[in-house]
């Protein structure tokens, strides 16, 4: 596809300094820019690059420009970060979205599918399970019974969606991703650990995103939630009973225990561990690789393990890199002070 600086500008309602007729056919990232490629310059620490690039269109937020003219086609906008989402948006949308019931899915006679709905090749649909609107289903997507699914949600292959489970409107789900797997459940016997069955289900509400290879456990009783807005990267492990709620985002690699209570607009680093059943309270920010084992207030920034405030531990970490020395001059202390007594 080509479009023109100036069709662009048009797009993002940017303001264009240069050729706007320069030709676009594909992007670059900005370090290695090729003729005809169109890229972005948003920060400061990459200013250097409008100059140097060899793209023939950048987007550049107005505060990094002066007077001087450019190689490159400019299109000035406030946010040029924001600007350039708002193209690869466009662009997405552009190219189509498939509709239709591929050879070799399988569909329960009870399961009943929206408009313009797309279910690829190998899927299984069980019964009465409900697709809305514009939903896409890709290859090899398993749907248990009784599963809701909103409006244009996206499934990728291989994900695993279990009995009874919700999954609202606009939500997606990438590969490999399991929702609905029983919860860690056992009881001690003199025999051994008896499995405590898992009843309830998983409820995604609306414009949840799911990164690939998650696990998301379905509630002993009741239902795991996770709330509108959040998002989840990639290998997260969340216990049954978990209830997060919205506009959240949680980066790789971290594990809720079960029952735990998450509030609203949390950042929850890669690594993150948090105990079960306490609760996380609002704009809670936890650093990286944090062991979180009791509740927080409102508005905490928290690190360590077990985390603290994070600039405490950070005060105390001066101390902890110095402790050997710290150590050392305490014995010689010591050893002087004795030596003075026997004086």
């Amino acid at each position: 596809m080509e479009f023109t600086a100036s069709q662009i500008a048009n797009f993002i309602n940017g303001r264009i300094i240069g050729d706007e007729h320069a030709l676009i056919t594909g992007v670059s990232p900005i370090e290695s820019g090729e003729e005809g490629h169109l890229s972005f310059v948003a920060q400061e620490r990459f200013a250097e690059h409008i100059d140097q690039s060899k793209c023939s269109v950048l987007i550049v937020s107005e505060k990094l420009l002066s007077e001087k003219s450019y190689q490159p086609t400019i299109i000035a906008v406030e946010d040029a970060y924001l600007a350039f989402q708002v193209l690869m948006n466009l662009y997405q949308e552009m190219q189509g979205r498939k509709s239709g019931i591929e050879d070799g899915a399988v569909f329960h006679e009870s399961a009943s599918v929206g408009e313009n709905v797309y279910v690829g090749a190998f899927t299984c649909v069980s019964e009465k399970v409900k697709i809305g609107d514009g939903s896409q289903i890709y290859p090899q997507v398993f749907i248990g019974k009784n599963v809701k699914i909103g409006k244009n949600c996206v499934l990728y292959s291989g994900v695993r969606v279990y009995d009874y489970c919700v999954i609202g409107d606009n939500c997606i789900i990438h590969s490999n991703t399991v929702i609905g797997s029983d919860g860690f459940g056992f009881q001690p016997t003199k025999d051994g650990y008896q499995k405590i069955p898992q009843l309830g289900n998983v409820i995604l509400e609306d414009h949840v995103e799911i990164g690939s290879n998650c696990s998301i456990d379905r509630g002993t009783i009741g239902s795991t939630i996770i709330g509108k807005g959040t998002k989840i990267d990639n290998l997260i492990q969340i216990a049954h009973n978990v209830k997060i709620g919205q506009n959240n985002v949680i980066a790789a690699q971290a594990g809720i225990a079960g029952s735990t209570i998450i509030g609203d607009w949390n950042q929850i680093g890669g690594q993150v561990g948090i105990v079960g059943h306490i609760q996380i309270g609002n704009q809670v920010k936890i650093q990286a690789q944090s062991g979180v084992n009791s509740s927080t207030k409102d508005g905490e920034t928290l690190y360590g393990s077990p985390a603290i405030n994070a600039s405490e531990y950070r005060r105390n970490y001066v101390h902890f890199r110095n402790f050997t020395d710290i150590v050392k001059r305490i014995n010689n202390l010591e050893n002087n002070s004795k030596d003075n007594t026997n004086e």
